[in-house]
């Protein structure tokens, strides 16, 4: 059985959007997620744009602090709102005493986490200071962590982790604006790795790069992972990209987690109308092949997290859709080994 590394139980992430009183409004950016993810492995999530992805991946690493929910990072609690019931493996609830259990309020200081939990930017160009060579950039996190002893060490560490990603020992004294997209990604890449990190939040680290780097980057990530044993959580668009590079897969729609998968258990045999849509839209390279697919287009636009539809937020754009749909917010819930799904009709779709 594998170890899990992060737990996260009941994730919100509400953000304040105007109004006062009661007419307050707020941004449902997440709302109710719970998955895990093990060691050494690597969690994909995936997504249209605006569906909570980045904030997921955000707020388990407490850039932005959670609503509600439950944050567990190797068996330790980091955040625990105090006000949602645990959870077992399985996605049920835990029960003692024929109720449901709570947690104890919690919030840890973070500081001696971030040496463990690293996040690599979207875009490489707005996430390093323009006024820093790379080398005080990537050394920056060995400084504030005190990772070396002397000046020479410090030197050598930095050495190292450029070429661990591909760059060359001058380009330590050079300043952002003078790399490529894809050099500055690795950068980013080499700054998350100078803390010796075991999980790292890979935030589209490829959706600004040309297709070529984008392979590259991609095969880096595989091969740093099998050399350090990092563990990653994979966000991106483009799901032919983390059907390769991921053991799981999570699809997101408007702020809900609403499938969850073996890769090739998600591509073959996806449940969820969502996640069919998603993967018809793969570019399929043998023209036979494409020509006899079926490409299932989704009709209407996504609602505005403001304000979600009641029920199964996926209705207003579902073929499938009922009354029932319309006023119950579908379970998230096991329905084979290792399968989760969040709907009403899976026996209608399948």
């Amino acid at each position: 059985m594998s170890e899990k590394l992060l737990k996260v139980e009941h994730l919100h992430q509400y953000f304040p959007a105007g109004g006062f009183g009661k007419n307050k409004k707020y941004v449902q950016a997440v709302d109710d997620v719970s998955f895990f993810i093990n060691k050494g492995e690597t969690l994909g999530l995936v997504g249209e744009s605006g569906c909570g992805k980045t904030t997921t991946g955000r707020s388990l690493l407490r850039l932005y602090e959670p609503t509600k929910g439950r944050i567990i990072y190797d068996e330790k609690v980091l955040f625990d709102s105090g006000d949602v019931p645990m959870m077992n493996d399985d996605g049920s609830t835990v029960m003692e005493n024929g109720k449901p259990k709570y947690g104890k309020k919690t919030a840890v200081d973070m500081k001696p986490y971030r040496r463990e939990m690293q996040i690599v930017f979207q875009d490489p160009y707005a996430s390093l200071d323009p006024r820093m060579t790379v080398g005080d950039i990537v050394g920056e996190a060995i400084d504030i962590h005190h990772l070396a002893a002397s000046k020479e060490e410090r030197y050598n560490k930095i050495q190292s982790l450029l070429q661990c990603v591909g760059l060359n020992s001058e380009h330590a004294n050079r300043y952002p604006h003078e790399f490529s997209g894809g050099q500055r990604q690795r950068v980013g890449i080499a700054r998350a790795l100078a803390v010796d990190p075991k999980f790292i939040v890979c935030d589209e680290p490829i959706s600004a790069l040309d297709v070529s780097i984008q392979a590259q980057v991609v095969n880096m990530f595989e091969d740093l992972q099998a050399e350090m044993g990092l563990t990653y959580l994979f966000i991106a668009h483009d799901l032919s990209v983390v059907k390769h590079i991921s053991n799981r897969i999570g699809v997101m729609y408007l702020g809900k987690l609403v499938e969850l998968a073996d890769s090739y258990e998600l591509i073959f045999h996806s449940l969820h109308p969502y996640t069919k849509s998603l993967i018809s839209a793969i570019p399929i390279a043998d023209p036979k092949v494409a020509r006899s697919s079926k490409r299932i287009v989704l009709e209407g636009d996504v609602p505005s997290p403001l304000n979600p539809p009641s029920g199964c937020r996926f209705r207003t754009r579902c073929p499938y859709a009922t009354e029932q749909c319309a006023q119950e917010v579908p379970q998230w819930r096991e329905v084979s080994k290792g399968h989760y799904a969040a709907c009403h009709n899976l026996e209608k779709v399948n």
